[in-house]
């Protein structure tokens, strides 16, 4: 007969206070996971976004943030705007997080800072030392998100982060504190300087980041595309599909007001599907040779050949055909499309890829954000936040945005 739940198997010979307890499978309660966005940030869980510097990894935070409560993001908080606790170290919120988060259109009322009262004064959030009390907070509001820029900055300066067993300490009270209260801990970190395809290979510390973690989207640049676009792909997902289309954005600097003048501020704006994922552009970086790209430049005319000799479009599944026949690995006709300035839509039922050539529609540069030094200091406590929609409309059972026309 198994032990009843909770029952002890073992005795306690030497007084240390410590039992085992054994509960059987049959229990434990069974249920489906949940999504803060659909098939991409799971519920009650941590996932990490890892991309290099200065390509919009605390802006996409930021937009997760305004889409939550605004209670427009897919997944189980849709059409009921929730709560974000933001924690945040590196940049200051007058000047640089309070104006993107009203830029992405946030509902400030139900973003929180997060400090922690110590001896007289303020202190940071500190993992795992305040987990408990920062779990009783996301009960007590009914906190959605909780967004860590960076994750690392959140640990204690104690642990050393580059070994696994140490930072796995505060990792791991910090996911069952995810998993009671059912609140999404979405962190962001850094790749390293290394050259590799892979993702979870280039996250800066120990191996522990993208192994505790549920689910990693990667970010990278794609220099290829030559708008200055960049590109996010689910590099790991534990809990749901791996094979998600990529998404691309442009950071465009746009003007605030603020009681002291305007402020500019970078802000996220998601355009559509990308058929190259963050992997093809590390891989790119890995592999990048001069032959490589006399190879890409190659496959581009030939589709742009192609394309014109079919009436300026084909289906995707017919140039992958032909490609192959004329000896271009899929992998280059990729970086040939983005190349060749080939735009995709989706067409028919059931629907299926269509590649375009439209010269005259090559995509703009977007502006350069500016500089944190060049921002107003306040927020005015005035003008309402405006929501504004991303491009495109969050739709379907993925949550992804689909190609625009």
């Amino acid at each position: 007969m198994p032990p009843a739940a909770g029952e002890p198997a073992t005795d306690d010979p030497a007084g240390s206070g410590r039992r085992i307890l054994l509960t059987p499978a049959s229990q434990i309660r069974m249920r489906p996971v949940a999504w803060t966005w659909t098939d991409r940030i799971p519920s009650g869980a941590l996932t990490v976004i890892p991309g290099r510097e200065g390509i919009g990894k605390s802006l996409t935070l930021a937009w997760l943030t305004a889409q939550i409560t605004r209670g427009v993001l897919p997944g189980r908080h849709h059409g009921t705007p929730r709560p974000v606790i933001y924690a945040a170290t590196e940049d200051s919120w007058s000047q640089t997080i309070g104006p993107r988060l009203f830029a992405a259109g946030a509902d400030l009322d139900m973003v929180y800072r997060v400090d922690v009262q110590h001896d007289g004064g303020f202190d940071a959030l500190t993992l795992p030392r305040d987990c408990s009390q920062l779990g009783r907070e996301i009960d007590r509001l009914g906190v959605a998100l909780l967004a860590a820029d960076p994750l690392l900055s959140l640990i204690h300066a104690g642990i050393d982060t580059h070994r696994d067993r140490d930072l796995r300490t505060a990792l791991e009270p910090l996911v069952n504190m995810a998993d009671r209260t059912g609140c999404a801990v979405v962190g962001l970190a850094h790749f390293n300087k290394s050259a590799s395809p892979d993702a979870l290979n280039l996250i800066t510390g120990s191996r522990a980041f993208s192994a505790v973690a549920r689910a990693v989207i990667a970010i990278a640049r794609d220099d290829e595309a030559g708008d200055g676009s960049c590109v996010m792909s689910q590099a790991k997902n534990n809990l749901g599909p791996l094979d998600l289309p990529s998404l691309r954005y442009v950071v465009e600097s746009v003007e605030i007001p603020t009681e002291e003048g305007p402020a500019y501020v970078g802000k996220l704006t998601i355009t559509g599907e990308s058929d190259r994922s963050v992997a093809d552009i590390l891989g790119d970086g890995a592999a990048g040779s001069a032959e490589d790209r006399t190879e890409r430049d190659e496959c581009a005319d030939w589709l742009t050949d192609y394309l014109i000799h079919h009436g300026g479009e084909a289906a995707r599944e017919d140039v992958l055909k032909a490609a192959r026949a004329a000896g271009f690995a899929e992998a280059t006709l990729k970086r040939a499309r983005t190349r060749a300035r080939v735009t995709t839509t989706r067409a028919g039922f059931p629907s299926r890829s269509i590649w375009q050539l439209n010269p005259a529609h090559a995509p703009s540069p977007a502006r350069p954000v500016s500089s944190q030094s060049a921002q107003s200091a306040h927020l005015t406590e005035a003008e309402p936040t405006v929501p504004t929609e991303p491009t495109g409309a969050l739709t379907g059972r993925s949550g992804h945005i689909p190609s625009p026309r």
